[in-house]
């Protein structure tokens, strides 16, 4: 196992859960779509439970996962608020949210593809495919909401 690659993949599948729950964390007093609220804080949990076990093992591992940079949230931030204050439609927020776990998802394969499969840990690369399985779903369910 190549701690490096391990710490890599680690890395990503903390970042890409990070800032799908502060999207959703924004996004959510946008809309007062029960729905949709409701599935916003699904996925929330979803998150926040892969990110859990990320953090813990890269505890295990002894590596050390950063948080994002806080420029780059408090951009999103922006951009979610005003989108959102143009459009609070629920079409818009699946727009929204499409957009962001394709995003999620491309990162996602990108690091799945970089690894070869010695090269890091199967607990680790097993979460990666945990949270891609999980983003792929989640696109699906938001594209079926836009009308």
């Amino acid at each position: 196992m190549d701690i490096k690659k391990s710490e890599e993949v680690l890395a990503e599948i903390h970042r890409n859960c990070e800032y799908a729950k502060q999207s959703i964390s924004d996004i959510l007093p946008e809309t007062d779509d029960e729905e949709i609220k409701s599935e916003l804080l699904r996925e929330h949990e979803e998150y926040e439970r892969i990110s859990g076990r990320a953090c813990l093992l890269a505890k295990q591992l002894g590596i050390e996962l950063k948080n994002p940079n806080p420029l780059k949230k408090a951009m999103m931030w922006g951009s979610i608020k005003m989108s959102a204050m143009k459009d609070d439609s629920r079409s818009h927020i699946a727009e929204m949210m499409v957009q962001g776990t394709v995003m999620g998802v491309t990162a996602l394969k990108s690091t799945l593809g970089e690894m070869c499969d010695e090269c890091a840990d199967d607990e680790i690369k097993s979460l990666a495919e945990e949270l891609l399985r999980s983003e792929e779903e989640f696109e699906k369910i938001w594209k079926n909401l836009i009308a």
